[in-house]
């Protein structure tokens, strides 16, 4: 232990040689001994806390588990209500319960719902189908209806997507136009025929037949009984140049045309009806 003098005003006592006299007060201190001052090295408790985390969200996991196995048979509820919605016109409502009847046995949780919406979608008029769960009983089912635009061929019609479906009852579907072609190209067929009705109308025609042929020609039949033969290619352009020309000179003789040959690079053919009128032979008119 070492000690300082504290110098004391006015003491006629002569400082120590060597050593400089601290001005002010000064107290004794007393210093730590070496061997105090060296530091313990700290324990590392990070190791606990990395397994404790895991530790504690498996016994919340299984603790949400067991509770979820207690409280199922009170939440699982046999199916109530099943509602059925959508704007339907063709689709038979009772072949639809039909349907669905099988699948109203099972309860809330249990209930196989991507099944019963493919059940649902192989009808032949129903387009799409959505089925949700509604707490705590119910199944809202909902029903988006084929659209048909026209008749695929005999036996099938098309939707406004290109794509044929197959119902029943056909007969009552005569008056819609129809349409011709090989299998893969339904959805060309009906592009192209959404753009002819769309230029005829101006002209007051519309489509009763349009055929895409093996080997790649376009025939189509107008609701007035005019027979156009269009060819491969640059379908657009000649059915422009049709609007045109008959607006002109053509529109006068409607009753008299049969067919009209738009295979030309700048003109068109005329083929009348018999009796012949106004000439024997066909005649061709340039633009």
């Amino acid at each position: 232990m070492t000690a300082s003098l504290r110098h004391q005003p006015g003491s006629s006592r002569a400082p120590v040689r060597g050593k400089p006299v601290p001005r002010g007060a000064s107290r004794l201190v007393a210093k730590e001994p070496i061997s105090l001052r060296v530091s313990l090295p700290k324990t590392n408790f990070s190791w606990l806390k990395r397994l404790a985390w895991p530790l504690l969200l498996l016994g919340l996991g299984y603790g949400a588990y067991e509770v979820s196995l207690r409280a199922l048979p009170y939440a699982d509820q046999p199916i109530a209500k099943i509602s059925v919605e959508g704007d339907l016109s063709y689709v038979n409502q009772q072949a639809v319960q039909q349907r669905i009847a099988p699948y109203a046995n099972a309860s809330f949780f249990s209930v196989d719902l991507p099944s019963l919406r493919h059940e649902l979608e192989t009808m032949p008029w129903i387009a799409s189908a959505q089925v949700r769960r509604v707490w705590p009983d119910q199944l809202v089912v909902r029903l988006e209806e084929q659209l048909p635009i026209a008749r695929w061929g005999d036996e099938a019609l098309l939707n406004n997507q290109g794509h044929a479906f197959a119902p029943q009852e056909l007969a009552n579907y005569q008056h819609l136009p129809q349409l011709y072609g090989p299998k893969r190209a339904q959805q060309q067929v009906m592009q192209q025929y959404q753009v002819i009705s769309q230029m005829l109308r101006p002209v007051g025609f519309s489509v009763a037949r349009l055929e895409l042929r093996e080997r790649g020609s376009w025939f189509l039949s107008t609701g007035q009984g005019i027979e156009l033969l269009l060819g491969r290619d640059h379908l657009v352009e000649k059915m422009r140049r049709f609007t045109a020309i008959y607006d002109k000179a053509l529109k006068e003789q409607q009753a008299n045309i049969a067919r009209i040959d738009l295979r030309y690079a700048n003109g068109l053919a005329v083929a009348w009806r018999e009796p012949v009128a106004p000439t024997a032979a066909p005649t061709a008119v340039v633009q």
